[in-house]
């Protein structure tokens, strides 16, 4: 029975019908950092979070990013995003911070 449980939680992943919402950060070419919470869960929609230097932890996600985009997939509601510059001038102070882009229902491609 207790190997029977292990397993169970082990294949226990979130999938994508679990992560409805799609937030989306574009970076302008300058290092920047971010903070996104959520009142749900929340994963990487591409790549690796740990190559991308991304610590996600209890609905939150926080790293850097300076061009391209990163797109995290999240369940309930947007609680927070904070986006500084190079200079920790916050958003929409600075011209520099990345864009951010949310969509409710978004299903996966």
């Amino acid at each position: 029975m207790a190997r029977d449980a292990a397993d169970q939680i082990q294949c226990e992943a979130i999938d994508d019908d679990q992560l409805p919402n799609l937030i989306t950060l574009v970076g302008r070419g300058i290092p920047s950092s971010f903070e996104i919470t959520t009142a749900g869960d929340i994963e990487l929609a591409e790549g690796n979070p740990r190559e991308e230097a991304i610590v996600i932890s209890n609905g939150t996600a926080e790293g850097t990013i300076d061009s391209g985009a990163l797109r995290f997939r999240f369940s309930g509601e947007l609680a927070n995003v904070h986006v500084v510059d190079w200079n920790g001038v916050p958003a929409p102070e600075s011209p520099s911070t990345p864009t951010v882009h949310i969509d409710y229902n978004v299903p996966e491609r």
